[in-house]
C-alpha cells in the first residue's frame, strides 16, 4: 500500500468496487453487502505463500473454524484489546 494511502482508504475502496462485481453475478445476490468493520493485517513476505494458500482454501478452513473464531483468535495472539460489541455487525 505504501505509505500514501490511509488503510480506511483502501478497505473503503475493496470493498465498494468488490460489492459491485458481487452484484454482477446475478440477482440473487442484489442484496450482498459487506460488514461495516474491518481487520488488516500485515503480511510478512516469508509468510506470503502461506496467506495465499489461507486465502485460496478459505471456505474449506472455515468448516473447522468460524470467521469469527478465528478473528478473536488473531486479536489475542496479538494482544489488541477490542469490545465484542463494536467487532460484528
Amino acid at each position: 500500500m505504501g505509505k500514501m494511502h490511509a488503510p480506511v482508504e483502501f478497505v473503503q475502496q475493496v470493498k465498494r468496487e468488490s460489492s459491485k462485481f458481487v452484484k454482477t453475478l446475478g440477482p440473487e445476490y442484489r442484496g450482498f453487502f459487506w460488514q461495516r468493520g474491518y481487520g488488516m493485517f500485515s503480511v510478512s513476505p516469508t509468510h506470503l505463500v502461506d496467506a495465499e494458500e489461507y486465502v485460496r482454501n478459505q471456505e474449506e478452513h472455515h468448516r473447522k473454524k468460524t470467521f469469527q473464531e478465528e478473528f478473536r483468535e488473531f486479536l489475542k495472539r496479538y494482544g489488541i484489546e477490542y469490545d465484542e460489541q463494536y467487532v460484528w455487525d
